[in-house]
């Protein structure tokens, strides 16, 4: 586990109890500032898990190219493509999100 993990888990941690006490308290910045500390938190340990996936990735490309090719260039275009398909697919899912997100705000404008 690296540092942007542990630290995403604790804001997040962290965010939960700040929501819980503002809802406790009907207290609404508190609530919505403990909102924006879990999806920061969430953020820092998705960032965490990315640099995890990509150093594991590394480390295979790097063995294959030892043992298979023996050619640090296959090794490090394996990398670099790997790369490219994770921030493809963080991408993808965090523009789904934003949809996501637009629509509920949309549907919460249109029932009020």
């Amino acid at each position: 586990m690296n540092s942007d993990q542990i630290k995403g888990k604790m804001q997040n941690a962290f965010g939960k109890a700040e929501q819980a006490v503002g809802e406790a308290v009907n207290s609404r910045d508190l609530a919505n500032a403990g909102a924006e500390d879990r999806v920061k938190g969430a953020a820092k340990e998705t960032w965490g898990n990315a640099k995890d996936t990509v150093h594991e990735m590394h480390k295979t490309a790097k063995t294959h190219a030892d043992i298979v090719t023996g050619e640090p260039v296959t090794a490090r275009d394996k990398f670099a493509a790997g790369v490219e398909h994770i921030k493809d697919s963080v991408n993808t899912k965090m523009d789904e999100m934003k949809t996501r997100e637009q629509i509920k705000r949309d549907e919460l404008r249109r029932s009020a």
